[in-house]
């Protein structure tokens, strides 16, 4: 049996973690967070050398933002496969992608390992992929392989025990801590809320050189930061799942004012708001 067929099973069960569900409200969160993290993501693929002409493997494609940033990044000599296990979100990336313009980027549905043999890429990329993952290491010591000699892997995640707070602290915000960071036995193993942390020593295990690192956090305040928002339907993807499994009350949360009460809370208290810390780490591959 190849390694390509023995992974296959690890990562369909990878799209089955997804905690924050498959919903359009979840594809207009990931639009909002692309909007808030984008540009530490670019700075994560300048920093790696990804750039004109380039042939680039978007793992983990979603609503199809980071593919979007990859054109940028390529431009129309390059070229850009994005793949997904959501056939759904994939229709919406495609729509995105031909309604800016670009014909250099094509999605697929499915798994990774499933694209030929010898298809090979100047870079491959993942943005809170892996946490998601049974097999981080795994997954990385598969797509290796897939690259050029001295290509390109950077894959970005975050460490979420370092959850999104305000400064100076208040009530509001530690509930929010509270009710959206749990008992971390009560996350499911295959969830790895400090994926970012663990980058470095994943991507040695995959065999890899040790990889570069970079740590971001958006911070803001005011009545217009953005991040409000973002918290609040990072939350409300993640109900369900919190009251399923740790007995959350919705009715406590009281979703659909939230975004608004911290805004309230950051302006009147003269507070910042600190989003989850993004770690990037990248790599080349050995030239042979």
């Amino acid at each position: 049996m190849t390694q390509t067929t023995s992974l296959k099973p690890k990562s369909a069960a990878a799209a089955a973690t997804y905690v924050l569900g498959r919903s359009d409200g979840e594809t207009r969160r990931l639009t909002m967070q692309h909007q808030i993290y984008g540009p530490i993501t670019r700075r994560l693929f300048e920093a790696a050398g990804i750039g004109a002409g380039m042939r680039v493997l978007d793992v983990g494609s979603g609503a199809g933002d980071v593919a979007l940033l990859l054109a940028e990044l390529v431009g129309p000599r390059g070229r850009v496969l994005g793949v997904d296990h959501n056939p759904a979100i994939l229709d919406t990336a495609r729509a995105r992608v031909q309604a800016a313009g670009w014909q250099n980027v094509t999605f697929r549905a499915g798994d990774a390992f499933d694209l030929p043999s010898d298809q090979r890429f100047d870079a491959i990329v993942g943005r809170w992929v892996l946490m998601h993952t049974p097999d981080p290491v795994a997954l990385l010591r598969s797509l290796a392989p897939r690259l050029r000699p001295g290509g390109i892997i950077a894959f970005q995640d975050s460490d979420f025990t370092y959850p999104p707070q305000m400064f100076p602290p208040s009530e509001l915000s530690a509930k929010v801590q509270h009710w959206g960071l749990p008992d971390p036995e009560a996350v499911p193993a295959a969830i790895r809320m400090n994926m970012g942390t663990r980058l470095f020593s994943a991507f040695q295990e995959a065999g890899l050189p040790a990889p570069e690192l970079r740590l971001e956090a958006p911070i803001g305040g005011g009545a217009d930061w953005p991040g409000y928002g973002y918290v609040a339907e990072t939350l409300r993807s993640l109900l369900p799942m919190l009251e399923r499994m740790t007995g959350l009350d919705p009715d406590e949360v009281q979703i659909d004012t939230l975004a608004d009460r911290l805004r309230e809370d950051a302006v009147q208290g003269g507070r910042v708001q600190m989003l989850p810390i993004v770690i990037g780490a990248w790599a080349r591959t050995r030239n042979e």
